[in-house]
């Protein structure tokens, strides 16, 4: 049997105040606020020194990978909270779902390719697959960011107006992540500098991090997009698909079910 010595803690032990302090410098809030607890349940059940030490690291090493998570996720911007078990299967008359479900084992992400989801009809799940792949990545510990393409072209319009150190200090925002996801190009049309802000983006992207990309408009009509610029449009369309997977997703509106169900003369 076990000496009295020889277990971590027992019910007359309290929190020893130097501990605490060293535990805060060395900013092992988990451990500090749990190792007085732990150490009378590792003596109740006569637990090792290694074993009682390896559960406080544990829980430490837990505790820190979910506020890594939680900071991955309010970074990376999600308008919307959407998990690929929410995705209704049923609803597109067309999706690939064995090619999405691949998606999400985020291989591309390791290879720097990208993912673009294409369909003409609104409401299907483009941007809730995007978002899905995004959480995913989080979890995963990948670095993520959110936007829509027309806010990022005015973010970086407006950072270009200051100056061009300006521009590149708010490019490295949507360089660095490992995943940029870009919602709805070809809802608005892009003027000329927003054109050339995008393909730069992608251009310096380009086999150096992933993005998903979704769109409403076949890739053949992209160049109306830009001002129909075709050089340009052929230049970023060569980058953008050179490594990526193109998801096709044909229906109705998945919005506007509710209405069609219910409408006799829908």
């Amino acid at each position: 049997m076990s000496d009295e010595n020889d277990i971590p803690g027992n019910e007359h032990d309290e929190p020893v105040e130097p501990l605490c302090k060293l535990l805060m410098r060395q900013q092992l809030s988990c451990i500090r606020s749990h190792y007085h607890d732990l150490a009378q349940t590792a003596a109740e059940q006569q637990w090792s020194h290694l074993e009682y030490l390896q559960r406080l690291i544990e829980a430490e090493v837990a505790h820190r990978d979910d506020k890594s998570l939680e900071r991955r996720i309010r970074v990376a911007r999600f308008p919307l909270f959407k998990t690929l078990d929410q995705f209704q299967w049923s609803w597109p008359k067309k999706v690939n779902r064995p090619q999405i479900q691949n998606l999400f084992h985020l291989g591309f992400i390791e290879q720097k390719a990208n993912v673009l989801f294409l369909s003409g009809t609104p409401g299907l799940g483009k941007t809730h697959l995007s978002i899905a792949l995004g959480r995913a990545a989080c979890s995963s510990g990948y670095s993520v960011l959110f936007t829509t393409a027309i806010n990022m072209i005015q973010t970086l319009s407006a950072a270009a107006s200051v100056g061009a150190g300006e521009l590149q200090h708010v490019m490295q925002r949507y360089l660095k992540p490992a995943l940029l996801l870009v919602d709805e190009v070809g809802y608005l049309p892009i003027d000329k500098l927003g054109a050339d802000l995008l393909f730069q983006v992608i251009s310096q992207r380009y086999e150096r991090g992933s993005i998903v990309l979704t769109t409403n408009r076949p890739f053949k009509k992209w160049a109306q997009i830009f001002n129909n610029d075709s050089t340009l449009t052929s230049a970023l369309l060569d980058r953008l698909l050179h490594h990526a997977e193109v998801i096709v997703i044909e229906g109705t509106s998945f919005r506007g079910k509710d209405l069609v169900e219910t409408d006799p003369t829908a």
